[in-house]
């Protein structure tokens, strides 16, 4: 009898601590569009462990408490100083042959938020966007300006040829991506966090999504953090990632189907992806390209790298 209860009493303090348990969940991106089947097996390679690194430090970081915002910024900064992906360096380049840099970072629980776009010297841009969120009035900073700021704020310069790779430069693979990642930490805050080069060949001055609050980039503790990757245009005029979150607040439904009807209700086909988290730890990882490399991690073991469908 004594027995039955003392593991009466370890079972139901097991599940206490389960129920309990604050979910925690990271998911990352690299950019969708290019087609696995036309990938150099070391470009698979080198995304892949990008990618599976970033989890693996960013889902520790999690697990030690540590803020979605600054896990996201973290995980973002590490995908730019990779030149695997279009972001950083190894960004795609305008006509001119240049790199053109954009980002955003928005925190969901207070809906801070700042962006960048035609950065050329800063050699972080997501860590400039979080500068701008926290140290200025303002949200977005563009070009020259930018620049100004960041090396007045002490983040690290460097010449713009730093950016450029010869991978970019020949224009090996199409590029039509961006890097993001989106987080719920265990206070339950979510975040998110975009970068990118924008379109191979675009004409100088063209901005994208990626820093737009609200197309490329969004972040809402009362429904949900989003990053996309894709034609840019397309997520602006749509409002892609804002336009998920507000389904979830308006029509209550739950965080897949948001993601799906905001696909199924006037995207092009062929138009690019997002990944997305909410409060509850639910992810999606949504894309109707031929391939978005990607990857999440949450708390309850579940770990996944992937890039085709």
């Amino acid at each position: 009898m004594k027995n039955w209860f003392c593991k009466t009493l370890l079972i139901l303090g097991a599940l206490h601590a389960l129920a309990g348990a604050e979910p925690y969940a990271l998911i990352v991106h690299g950019g969708a569009g290019a087609d696995p089947a036309q990938m150099e097996p070391e470009e698979i390679a080198g995304v892949e462990a990008r990618i599976n690194s970033v989890l693996q430090v960013g889902l520790g970081h999690l697990k030690d408490g540590k803020s979605a915002l600054s896990v996201v910024e973290e995980a973002v900064r590490s995908l730019e100083d990779d030149p695997w992906f279009n972001a950083g360096r190894g960004a795609a380049l305008n006509s001119d042959g240049e790199a053109e840099l954009d980002a955003a970072i928005m925190d969901g629980s207070n809906l801070h938020c700042g962006g960048v776009a035609d950065v050329r010297r800063c050699k972080n841009p997501i860590t400039l966007a979080r500068w701008v969120m926290e140290k200025t009035p303002h949200v977005l900073l563009v070009g020259p300006g930018a620049d100004r700021f960041a090396q007045a704020s002490g983040l690290e310069i460097v010449d713009p040829e730093y950016f450029i790779t010869e991978r970019a430069r020949r224009a090996l693979r199409k590029k039509q991506g961006t890097v993001g990642c989106v987080a719920l930490d265990r206070k339950g805050h979510l975040a998110a966090a975009t970068s990118t080069g924008g379109l191979t060949n675009k004409r100088p001055g063209r901005v994208g999504d990626s820093p737009i609050i609200g197309a490329g980039t969004f972040a809402d503790d009362r429904s949900c953090a989003v990053s996309g990757t894709g034609i840019g245009e397309e997520f602006i005029r749509h409002q892609v990632a804002s336009q998920i979150s507000w389904r979830i607040r308006l029509t209550g439904v739950g965080l897949k189907e948001a993601v799906q009807q905001t696909f199924g209700d006037g995207l092009p086909d062929d138009v690019g992806g997002v990944i997305a988290v909410n409060r509850k730890g639910e992810w999606i990882m949504h894309f109707n390209t031929a391939g978005m490399s990607r990857g999440a991690a949450d708390s309850s073991g579940h770990f996944e790298v992937k890039i085709g469908k």
